[in-house]
């Protein structure tokens, strides 16, 4: 690993009321490297999805933890949010996706709108999952810096 990467590491219980503990992180992180408001205001609607999603489907109402690790490098914030828990069906990349301009709005599942949020709010999402192992969700944003300073 890159030694000018600095990590925090969280771990906690899969349960909505640690959901801002998250928030609350990544808004020290991301403000300490210079990301404005609306940046900090959008990763954190995403972090939160990812969160979310673990909470609500990973363990089925059993008792369970979410661990979530930033990565800092240089402009660049990584944040994976993981869990142990069931797997989610998710269509893969590659394959022919069927995006949300393609559906009208009452065919959009509830919840269902969490990664097109993610994906439009971050720079880079991806996310594992394998049956048994859980799933992690990897979202990236870089910081862009001005250079117009006048």
């Amino acid at each position: 690993m890159n030694a000018e990467v600095q990590r925090v590491v969280i771990t906690l219980p899969a349960q909505a009321d640690y959901v801002d503990i998250v928030r609350l992180n990544l808004y020290g992180i991301a403000s300490k490297m210079g990301f404005s408001y609306e940046d900090i205001e959008d990763m954190k609607v995403a972090v939160s999805e990812a969160c979310n999603n673990s909470v609500l489907y990973a363990y089925n109402q059993q008792d369970g933890m979410v661990e979530v690790v930033f990565e800092v490098n240089r402009d660049l914030l990584s944040i994976t949010v993981s869990d142990e828990g069931e797997s989610f069906e998710r269509v893969t990349p590659n394959s022919n996706r069927v995006t949300l301009h393609d559906k009208e709005l009452h065919d959009v599942e509830i919840g269902g709108l969490g990664f097109y949020l993610m994906e439009a709010l971050m720079d880079d999402v991806s996310i594992e999952n394998q049956t048994g192992r859980g799933t992690k969700v990897v979202m990236s944003k870089r910081l862009m810096r001005s250079e117009e300073k006048v």
